[in-house]
């Protein structure tokens, strides 16, 4: 086999396509011997005691050449200029690599790498691959090492650019102001097509006659990860505390609407907007809008789901308590006129029958608010809206429908019926005075019941008669004017 020209061979050193540096470290080994004659074992803690002994090491390095690939990558004229640069090529983040490299000579490897940052001249900082070995017939003096750097900083500018974006989407999640959950959906997806394989094409109806379906496909579920808006959300100081609780977290409302996504999923909509309610591990009830999405690429599997929780309890108590204000007077928390309308119409037209309406006046109170004060006559109301609404429950209803006057209505009753329901009347004012003792609280009543073909304006109508002629005699038996006070 023929010799290898020693001229081709510095060719291929000068041409070769990465950078390539011989240098001397026979300087290095001897000062390693002498640290180990002196009785130095921890090479590491060494180091870490005196920094100043790895300038020493470097110090000891001869650079015997290199190729025009390394000139290149460092910006250097000539070997001359990149020696008496090397303060700058090796600099800042080269440290804690350079001592790995001499540890691993340290050890007896004779061989060494690391993954380690040098600086152009200009300024550039490089990513290197950085790989050394002692040449062979050398391992005894270490006067010939080859290093050979690759440049890598494009593939790290890539990973560094896709760790700011992960760390970036992991930042936007972690610190959502909604409440974020991932969870993995794949078990329910393999339910669901095993229920269609069995020819099932009615999924509502499955689930009808299947309740069991439902709470199964619930606990099949994993969450995955969860931000912290979501531990703070439902009061759990750590992400495994709530997936211990997830059962007192979701229960109760939230199966029917677990069921209209099932539906949905069913339906192959894996994009789902929908207000459900769950409890937050003190049992408090949150009103909650979730946003269901499968997230791209996952859609065969259904294994990587996110699921956006945006806290509405606010929003939800305001919309119940204008819908209260909408049929409730405030002041006597007895229903308004415009419920007792629209309930008579209701009546009017489904029933059931008989309806017995009971039409009730307070006596004095023109008086109270004359003479005492509106805060006493405000008062009386109240108190004759605590007796109400005492008196029945749904579906009767009672309804405040002027300044003094109420409505009670009680679907379903007959006359003997009604006339039990002022019977109880009479006996909750007897008990409220009692415990009002300083202004008695007085209510004049008529009531009256349907027949067969009255129209309930009829009904209201002769029950108010009977009302005014209650209040008549009552003010003649008290030989006083309506604007007297007195019992009833």
């Amino acid at each position: 086999m023929p010799a290898t020209d020693p001229d081709d061979d510095a060719k291929m050193f000068d041409l070769a396509p990465v950078s390539l540096w011989i240098e001397d470290f026979s300087a290095l080994k001897a000062l390693f011997e002498q640290w180990r004659a002196d009785g130095v074992t921890d090479i590491k803690a060494f180091f870490a005691a005196d920094p100043d002994r790895v300038r020493q090491c470097s110090e000891r390095i001869r650079i015997l050449k290199v190729n025009r690939k390394t000139l290149s990558l460092f910006g250097a004229r000539d070997l001359a200029h990149l020696t008496a640069h090397l303060g700058q090529v090796m600099r800042d983040d080269t440290f804690k690599s350079y001592l790995e490299e001499l540890a691993q000579l340290w050890n007896g490897q004779t061989s060494f790498a690391s993954h380690t940052v040098n600086y152009a001249l200009t300024g550039e900082r490089l990513d290197i691959q950085l790989n050394g070995t002692i040449l062979p017939g050398h391992e005894n003096s270490w006067d010939r090492v080859m290093i050979a750097i690759e440049d890598v900083t494009e593939r790290e500018d890539a990973r560094r650019r896709l760790t700011d974006s992960e760390n970036y989407a992991f930042g936007l999640f972690a610190h959502s102001p909604v409440s974020l959950w991932v969870e993995d959906f794949s078990s329910v997806k393999r339910l669901i097509d095993d229920v269609r394989a069995r020819g099932v094409e009615d999924f509502r109806v499955f689930t009808d006659v299947h309740e069991e379906f439902v709470p199964r496909c619930m606990n099949e579920i994993r969450v995955i990860e969860v931000n912290s808006r979501t531990l703070e959300l439902f009061g759990a100081p750590d992400k495994e505390t709530l997936l211990r609780n997830l059962s007192t977290v979701f229960r109760d409302e939230m199966e029917p609407h677990f069921r209209e996504q099932l539906i949905d999923l069913w339906d192959g909509k894996l994009f789902q907007q929908r207000e459900v309610v769950n409890y937050a591990l003190d049992g408090t009830k949150l009103h909650l809008l979730l946003q269901f999405s499968v997230l791209p690429n996952h859609e065969r599997d259904w294994s990587l789901v996110q699921v956006a929780l945006t806290d509405i309890t606010a929003r939800k108590k305001a919309e119940a308590y204008l819908e209260y204000l909408g049929t409730h007077d405030v002041l006597t928390r007895t229903l308004n006129r415009s419920f007792y309308v629209d309930e008579l119409n209701r009546l009017e037209r489904k029933g059931p029958q008989p309806v017995t309406i009971i039409i009730a006046d307070l006596n004095g109170l023109k008086t109270a608010n004359d003479e005492l004060g509106h805060g006493v006559g405000d008062a009386l109301l109240r108190r004759a809206g605590e007796v109400f609404g005492s008196l029945v429950e749904k579906p009767a209803s009672v309804s405040r429908i002027g300044g003094d006057e109420f409505a009670v209505l009680l679907p379903a009753t007959d006359a003997a019926g009604g006339e039990a329901v002022l019977t109880s009347l009479a006996e909750l004012i007897e008990v409220n005075n009692q415990y009002y003792p300083d202004f008695e609280l007085s209510i004049s009543t008529g009531i009256a019941t349907s027949r067969p073909g009255d129209r309930l304006e009829q009904v209201v109508k002769r029950a108010d008669l009977k009302m005014l002629h209650a209040k008549r005699l009552y003010y003649l038996a008290a030989n006083r004017d309506r604007r007297g006070t007195g019992a009833a």
